[in-house]
């Protein structure tokens, strides 16, 4: 993770042991999505996915116990199996959200893949290690459910 003048970005690697090609189909299917999208013990109850550039997202995020929210987007940049970016923001947002960019690039290694994943920027520590742990959780569960489906 690293400071920039305009406030803080994640940085994040991981290893999916699937190839390229599965996982970009999982980041951008919306019933996959909403296999593994957001932290531990979060559920996605309604996802809309328009995966083009220019194309919109709205997903709802029902946490284990209180009241769903809701995140949306749209897509800047889709390059099929390697490259995804999107705007993010919250619908109900708190006083230190603002709209962010997640880039994911997808590289090949082997019979996996590795996802760097960029976002940014936050206004604070707080919010980047709320996104921090939702990614990492999120991606535990990417990878659960891309081993579930071989």
């Amino acid at each position: 993770m690293n400071g920039q003048q305009d406030g803080l970005e994640l940085k994040l690697r991981c290893a999916i042991p699937a190839r390229r090609k599965r996982v970009f189909a999982a980041l951008t299917e919306p019933d996959a999505v909403a296999s593994w999208w957001g932290p531990s013990g979060f559920t996605t109850p309604e996802i809309n996915l328009d995966a083009r550039e220019g194309g919109h997202y709205r997903i709802t995020m029902q946490p284990p116990e209180g009241t769903a929210f809701h995140l949306a987007g749209e897509f800047l940049q889709i390059t099929a199996p390697t490259l995804l970016a999107y705007t993010f923001r919250w619908e109900e947002p708190d006083p230190d959200d603002r709209e962010t960019i997640v880039r994911l690039s997808l590289q090949s290694v082997g019979d996996a893949t590795r996802v760097v994943l960029s976002q940014g920027f936050f206004a604070t520590q707080e919010r980047l290690a709320l996104h921090t742990r939702g990614w990492s959780e999120s991606f535990e569960k990417l990878r659960a459910f891309l081993e579930s489906d071989q």
